[in-house]
């Protein structure tokens, strides 16, 4: 029997910091402060036990994230054109089998997120597996929260050639797995100063 395991170190985390933040007020989300940290240092906490290696995609304050002491990587699509972008430039840099994408703003999703999209991938024989919540027959998708096969790239490849640019659009177009989490509130993500304000205020535990 085929195993529903995949071992970290076989797997690459990278951290999506590389929006305009509009809704924040154009300023780089990742690196607002919260908690006496920063969105981007606490997706960092959750996401290092759960991987082998690290990966930021960032386009702006390049030095700022290099201080978190791994590899920055810019869009290579110019023009921010999205997380699709990032998980680009994050595939085609990656040395592991596969590539797990979180987003900087964040910082509360599950600390057993690489666990359950593995399990859900490797049960599914699929080639990437995505966060959900909600109700079974009327999921919310969270595609972001995705693990994937790095020989997904000619794919995604071939996708923005296309002038595809939607997130669930391309993963939809794959053999995919979903991993049904209960607890929305770990994908809620910080999208304005206030939410910033409500998530600080809070009780959550960062690590």
């Amino acid at each position: 029997m085929a195993t529903t395991s995949i071992d970290k170190s076989q797997i690459t985390g990278l951290i999506l910091a590389g929006g305009k933040g509009t809704r924040m007020g154009s300023v780089d989300k990742g690196l607002q402060a919260i908690d006496g940290s920063t969105l981007a240092a606490l997706s960092l906490q959750r996401l290092k036990p759960q991987v082998a290696s690290v990966l930021i995609n960032a386009n702006r304050n390049l030095d700022a994230y290099a201080q978190f002491g791994y590899p920055v990587l810019q869009d290579e699509i110019p023009g921010y054109a999205g997380p699709l972008a990032g998980m680009h430039t994050g595939l085609r840099q990656c040395k592991t089998p596969y590539l797990l994408t979180v987003p900087c703003d964040t910082p509360g999703f599950p600390q057993d997120l690489a666990q359950r999209l593995a399990f859900e991938l490797k049960l599914a024989a699929a080639d990437v597996a995505f966060a959900v919540t909600g109700e079974p027959n009327n999921p919310e998708l969270h595609p972001v929260f995705c693990l994937m096969r790095t020989a997904l790239l000619p794919s995604l490849d071939a996708y923005l050639r296309s002038g595809g640019h939607k997130v669930a659009g391309w993963l939809l177009q794959q053999p995919h797995a979903q991993a049904h989490f209960t607890d929305e509130a770990a994908f809620m993500n910080i999208n304005t100063p206030e939410e910033l304000k409500t998530f600080a205020s809070q009780p959550h535990t960062a690590a």
